[in-house]
């Protein structure tokens, strides 16, 4: 299981922008108590995939990461549009944001746990500056201590094609290769002044394992009706996984190897009764998007029959637009990141876009170890048929750290061959 992340931020001086009507969410204090609230980011990622629905085309991004481009955004901005970013955000101030930020960005910047059998996690912020632009003290310090990013002066003038592969160069790096360009030709130019970036690499070996020697070809389900041969995973019969079935879907989740780690992760599947029921799931998911941050009362169950298809696919996102559409308007407009630099200019600064890629790999590598989260003990009343679990139509499924409740990937898988 491999899982990559990239999102980047570029600042420059404004351009027309359509005014939008903001929404506003919940309080911080409405919201569920978690180290990091990316119920902004889940509506964000929601969103895109309601259309990725009408396309039929798979999905996935990194709320966290997204969280926490928005989150350095924040550390340069004032007013009013330091007041939404905190809002969207979940946060009540800047010192609250950054403090919780510096815990958690020093828990995740560098994990390597093949000795111990747990994760590797990498995560690293950067910061490309034009040279004649400069930083203010303050915005610096934050930036490079606490979400420990490399700040780079370069000259957008005259060399920001040269800068946008550098920048590429350094996703390539930070993600091992699997992401090796989230710029394209033309997307810096002289009016740049600033480029962030964050990038989230995941490798986690499953808790239980999967026998690639019972891996079998079995048929998928499309939504528009038609099917898909795929390669199906599964375990031995009775093999238990922490499963529960509610109204309109199932719930299943698979622990990842911790080792020594003390992040715990856990990949969650959630699996529509109906065929063509991923829509109808979305539209729950998208009305409540704290739902994937609460303690989900799953029972470790014998699966009777357990089918989960392999995929491996990458998706690029440009979310300004959604971002805007969602409410978040005042960052993409000019006048209040002025935090950022000192320069006469500052107060012409405005977020220009935000690109986001993400690439997930679901297989069966990774396999033999204890589960290490306990299932919820209920009352017997009655002898319970044995569930099965066969993902065999469009699904969603979702990669979260346990202790945190951060959710760091999330997606669906609509057409397993897709991008392969």
């Amino acid at each position: 299981m491999e899982l990559i992340a990239h999102s980047l931020i570029n600042l420059g001086k404004p351009r027309k922008i359509r005014a939008l009507k903001l929404k506003r969410m919940a309080s911080p204090s409405q919201r569920h108590a978690i180290s990091f609230n990316t119920d902004f980011c889940l509506q964000l990622a929601f969103r895109v995939l309601q259309k990725q629905i009408e396309k039929g085309s798979n999905f996935v991004s990194s709320p966290l990461s997204l969280y926490i481009i928005l989150s350095l955004v924040a550390a340069g901005a004032k007013g009013k549009t330091l007041e939404q970013l905190l809002s969207f955000l979940g946060s009540n101030s800047k010192d609250d944001l950054n403090s919780m930020s510096s815990q958690f960005v020093s828990s995740l910047r560098h994990v390597e746990g093949t000795e111990s059998g747990g994760p590797i996690l990498s995560f690293a912020n950067g910061a490309w500056v034009e040279k004649t632009f400069g930083l203010k003290a303050s915005f610096e310090d934050i930036v490079r201590n606490v979400y420990r990013s490399q700040i780079e002066l370069v000259d957008f003038i005259k060399k920001a094609e040269k800068v946008a592969q550098e920048v590429n160069s350094w996703v390539e790096n930070a993600t091992s290769g699997l992401i090796r360009e989230i710029l394209p030709s033309g997307s810096l130019d002289q009016e740049t002044k600033l480029v962030l970036a964050s990038a989230l690499y995941f490798k986690g070996a499953w808790d239980q394992k999967f026998d690639p020697t019972m891996t079998k070809t079995k048929s998928f389900n499309l939504l528009n009706g038609e099917n898909v041969e795929v390669p199906f995973m599964t375990s031995k019969r009775g093999e238990k996984y922490y499963y529960n079935s509610f109204e309109n879907y199932k719930v299943l989740s698979i622990p990842y190897q911790s080792g020594s780690s003390p992040l715990k992760f856990s990949m969650y599947f959630f699996l529509p009764h109906e065929k063509d029921g991923l829509p109808n799931l979305i539209h729950t998911l998208n009305s409540n998007p704290s739902f994937l941050n609460q303690k989900f009362k799953l029972r470790r169950e014998n699966m009777h029959e357990f089918w989960i298809p392999r995929f491996k696919f990458s998706f690029n996102l440009d979310a300004t637009e959604g971002m805007k559409e969602l409410g978040l308007t005042l960052p993409f407009t000019p006048g209040e990141l002025t935090e950022v630099s000192d320069s006469s200019s500052s107060h012409k600064l405005y977020v220009s876009n935000i690109l986001h890629k993400a690439f997930v790999e679901v297989n069966e590598e990774g396999t033999e170890a204890a589960a290490s989260t306990a299932a919820t003990s209920r009352k017997c009343c009655a002898r319970r048929p044995i569930p099965s679990f066969v993902a065999d139509h469009p699904f969603v499924f979702m990669i979260r750290e346990e202790t945190s409740i951060a959710v760091f990937f999330i997606g669906a898988v609509l057409n397993p061959l897709l991008d392969s």
